[in-house]
């Protein structure tokens, strides 16, 4: 069997318990359960342990007008992260110190974070019903937002995103945004949109951004990506020319690279560009073609 690509912010170790956001009884019991814990969260930026865990503290540390998501049971423990009155939306930027702390969290805690931060955000952004305007209210253990006035019921969004390499001739196409960090390229992305198909987004986004045409898409992995909430598709294009003509409202630079080139940089011994971090499903896009497990 072969290698079984683990993206960052997946393997989830927590039972998301469906069946309690039903059961108001069973949601008020799990608050009062004295193993409740609530996630640790400062100014949207986890707290971390030394070894990788996710920091906890009990739900009597919420502010009084807190309401709060559960999470899910860890081992039939309860597990919430608290919904903030004021607080807002999360900035549209990671800072550096949230770069780090992804880079040591381990991949199960990841997962929980990335669960929390989306929820949490898309609570911050939706807090008005889009039917009538009416200000909502949480339901379901907080997955879900209910207008008291037309009764239309509001879920978390994901918004669908393909991630891609173009193949050629035993190379990968690879760019870099300006707003990367100088010499790290990564794949290309961007959002499916309305009435088009993965392999479609694929082909648009590579013909846009880089000039490529590209034919035949294979799908790689998955990736749920909490900045604020999208799911990565990773793909891999088969190109069917190697000439680029760069959108530079996209892309500052995109470039093909060798497999020599993309493993020595993985192995952290070889300099021809700096990789997307490992929590990036781009790293195990480019890990997947290298090592020729896609």
């Amino acid at each position: 069997m072969g290698e079984i690509l683990t993206p960052g912010f997946t393997g989830g170790l927590l039972d998301r318990a469906d069946a309690m956001r039903h059961d108001d009884s069973a949601l008020a019991t799990a608050m009062g359960n004295w193993q409740a814990r609530l996630l640790s969260l400062h100014h949207w930026e986890p707290e971390v342990t030394d070894d990788g865990r996710l920091g906890w503290t009990m739900l009597t540390e919420a502010p009084d007008d807190a309401e709060f998501v559960l999470l899910g049971l860890d081992n039939g423990r309860p597990r919430f992260a608290a919904i903030l009155a004021g607080q807002g939306a999360p900035p549209p930027f990671r800072s550096p110190t949230l770069f780090h702390t992804l880079d040591r969290l381990r991949p199960g805690e990841a997962a929980t974070f990335a669960t929390a931060r989306s929820l949490l955000d898309w609570h911050a952004r939706h807090g008005f019903c889009a039917r009538c305007g009416t200000a909502t209210a949480i339901f379901r253990a907080g997955w879900g937002r209910k207008c008291p006035n037309c009764d239309a019921e509001h879920f978390p969004r994901t918004d669908p995103v393909v991630i891609m390499i173009a193949e050629h001739d035993g190379r990968a196409l690879i760019g870099r945004q300006p707003s990367f960090p100088a010499g790290r390229y990564s794949a290309l992305a961007g959002f499916l949109e309305p009435g088009e198909s993965i392999e479609e987004a694929v082909r648009r986004e590579i013909g846009e951004e880089a000039g490529v045409e590209v034919g035949a898409v294979r799908y790689v992995a998955s990736q749920p990506w909490p900045f604020p909430s999208q799911l990565m598709i990773a793909c891999i294009g088969q190109a069917v020319t190697d000439q680029i003509t760069l959108d530079t409202n996209e892309l500052e630079d995109a470039k093909w690279i060798s497999r020599g080139d993309v493993l020595a940089v993985l192995a952290g011994t070889g300099d021809a560009f700096i990789a997307p971090p490992p929590y990036a499903i781009a790293h195990t896009l480019l890990h997947a073609w290298a090592h020729e497990l896609a």
